[in-house]
C-alpha cells in the first residue's frame, strides 16, 4: 500500500494519495495538483478516483483540475446541485488494487459531508484508516456554524452522531486522516500533530468527553470568524473553478511597468514581514506576509481586482502564486523587479510605518500619552487576555469598521505576533491615517516581557 499526505501551508490543508498495485486515489486535492501526478508516477500508479469529503469553504478544490489532467472520476456527497462529478452513496464501496474504500455519510460540518474508510483486502479486511474531512480532527471536531446560528444546533447534533455512531465504531486502531491540521480556520483547537487514531481521539479529544447535550451547547456557542471569501470558495467548489492547466507565471515588471499597472487599477500586495514593510513600502500597498496570503487576501481583496506582488526575494514567487490560486485569485499581473529596493533605487517615492517595541508602548501608556491601541486579534484570543483600555476589531473587519477608529490621535496596532497588525496598519495608511504604529512581537512580546493583561 502507498500512502502520501500532502500538506498545504497557509491553509493547513491535508490531502492524500493512496494506492495499491497499479491504482491510486486522491482525497480532497488542492488546485495546484501536479504533485499528485508526480507522486503517482514515482510509485507507478494510475489515479483512477478523486474523493471529496465535502464542498470546501477555505480553498479551491482541485478535483476538476486533476480530472482534466488524468481522467480520474470525481465523487462527492449527496444533497448539493453539483455541476461536475458523481454522487457517492452511503456505504458505497470502491476497489483500488487490494484496498477497499467505503464511503460513509458523516453530516454535521456540512450536510453532504462524507468520510472514506479504507480496508486492506490482503489482510483481515478490517478498516485500517479513515479520511474524515472536516468531521473529526486531531483534538477537535469541525465547525458547525456555516449555515448560520439557527442551524448550528442541528449540525452540532449531526456531527456528534456521525462521530459517535459512524466513525468511532470503526475501531480504536484506525488511523485518523483529517482534512486540516493546526492553524486551519475550520477548527479552534486542532492539535499540532499529524498522527492520531480513533482510539486516541475517543480517549483524549476534549469534545468527545462531553455528553451530547454539552457538546451541542459548546458547538453552538463557539465563536469562529467566517471570512467573506468562503462564499467564493463555495461557488467555485460547487460549479467547478476555472481550469488553470498549469501554475500561472506572472511576469517580472520594471518599476515603470509596475506603475502603469497600478494606474490601471491593480492592487499592490507587499509580502514582506511587518518590520521590512515598516521600513519602506509603496504607498497604498497592503501588507500581507507571505504565509498569510491564502487567508488574508480573501479578507481584503475582491475577486475582480488585479494583483501586483512585491516580494522580499524573487525565490518566493512560486509560493506566493500557489497561495493565491488556492484561494481563487488568478488575476496576478506581475511582480516588481528587485522588490522595494528596486522601487526606491529607481527614485520613486516610498512610505514608511512606525515601529514600536513593547517596552516603548508600555512607557507611552504609563506616561498617559494620548493614543489608541488597536488589538486586531479575534474574539477568542481577545477574551483570553488583552491590554487594558485597548479597542478590539478583528483585522478582517477593519475596513468595514474604520469609523470606530479615531483619526485625531496616534493609532498603535498589535495582534498575536505582529503579522496581522502589519496588515491592519497598512489598511489604516491606505485610508489616510497619518500617525500609525505597529508593535514588534505584539502580544507575544508583551506577555513575554511580563507586562499586565486583563480579561475585563
Amino acid at each position: 500500500m502507498i500512502f502520501e499526505r500532502i500538506k498545504s501551508e497557509g491553509i493547513s490543508h491535508n490531502s492524500y494519495l493512496i494506492g495499491s498495485e497499479s491504482d491510486a486515489v486522491v482525497i480532497d486535492p488542492r488546485r495546484d495538483c501536479q504533485i499528485y501526478i508526480d507522486l503517482a508516477q514515482q510509485h507507478n500508479l494510475t489515479i483512477s478516483h478523486i474523493f471529496e469529503t465535502h464542498r470546501n469553504e477555505d480553498y479551491v478544490i482541485g478535483s476538476l483540475e486533476l480530472n482534466n489532467r488524468t481522467g480520474a472520476k470525481i465523487y462527492h456527497g449527496l444533497g448539493l446541485e453539483w455541476k461536475y462529478g458523481n454522487i457517492v452513496k452511503n456505504n458505497e464501496e470502491f476497489k483500488v488494487g487490494r484496498l477497499k474504500i467505503t464511503a460513509i455519510h458523516t453530516p454535521g460540518h456540512t450536510d453532504e459531508s462524507m468520510s472514506y474508510a479504507v480496508s486492506d483486502l490482503s489482510s483481515n479486511k478490517a478498516t485500517i484508516m479513515v479520511f474524515t474531512g472536516d468531521a473529526l480532527f486531531v483534538n477537535d471536531v469541525g465547525r458547525t456554524d456555516l449555515y448560520g446560528i439557527e442551524e448550528s444546533p442541528r449540525l452540532a447534533s449531526n456531527i456528534y452522531n456521525s462521530i459517535v455512531n459512524r466513525l468511532l465504531p470503526l475501531g480504536d486502531g484506525v488511523i485518523l486522516c483529517p482534512a486540516h491540521g493546526a492553524g486551519s480556520v475550520c477548527g479552534t483547537h486542532i492539535g499540532d500533530r499529524d498522527e492520531s487514531t480513533l482510539g486516541i481521539e475517543r480517549l483524549q479529544n476534549p469534545l468527545l468527553q462531553m455528553t451530547k447535550v454539552d457538546f451541542i451547547r459548546y458547538k453552538t456557542a463557539e465563536q469562529l470568524e467566517r471570512p467573506p471569501y468562503f462564499l467564493q470558495m463555495e461557488k467555485y467548489n460547487l460549479e467547478g473553478p476555472p481550469l488553470m492547466g498549469c501554475l500561472p507565471s506572472p511576469p517580472l515588471l520594471t518599476p515603470k511597468e509596475f506603475i502603469k499597472e497600478m494606474e490601471n487599477g491593480a492592487v499592490v500586495i507587499d509580502t514582506s514581514k511587518p518590520a521590512a514593510f515598516g521600513g519602506a513600502h509603496i504607498k497604498g500597498a497592503y501588507s500581507i506576509w507571505l504565509e498569510g496570503l491564502p487567508v488574508f487576501t480573501g479578507w481584503t481583496l475582491s475577486y475582480n481586482k488585479l494583483i501586483l506582488l512585491v516580494l522580499e526575494n524573487n525565490c518566493y514567487l512560486e509560493k506566493a502564486v500557489r497561495y493565491l490560486v488556492r484561494a481563487g485569485y488568478d488575476k496576478i499581473k506581475g511582480y516588481l523587479k528587485d522588490g522595494t529596493e528596486g522601487w526606491y533605487n529607481a527614485g520613486l517615492p516610498i512610505e514608511s510605518l512606525k515601529l514600536l517595541s513593547v517596552y516603548k508602548l508600555k512607557d507611552k501608556l504609563d506616561h498617559g500619552e494620548e493614543l489608541l491601541v488597536l488589538d486586531t486579534r479575534g474574539q477568542v484570543e481577545w477574551d483570553k487576555g488583552h491590554i487594558k483600555g485597548t479597542l478590539n476589531i478583528y483585522v478582517g473587519h477593519l475596513e468595514q469598521r474604520l469609523a470606530e477608529v479615531p483619526r485625531n490621535k496616534p493609532v498603535v496596532v498589535l495582534c498575536n505576533v505582529g503579522n496581522m497588525a502589519g496588515l491592519a496598519a497598512s489598511i489604516l495608511l491606505r485610508d489616510g491615517y497619518k500617525e500609525v504604529y505597529t508593535v514588534l512581537g505584539s502580544m507575544k512580546a508583551w506577555i513575554a516581557a511580563g507586562f499586565p493583561t486583563t480579561t475585563d
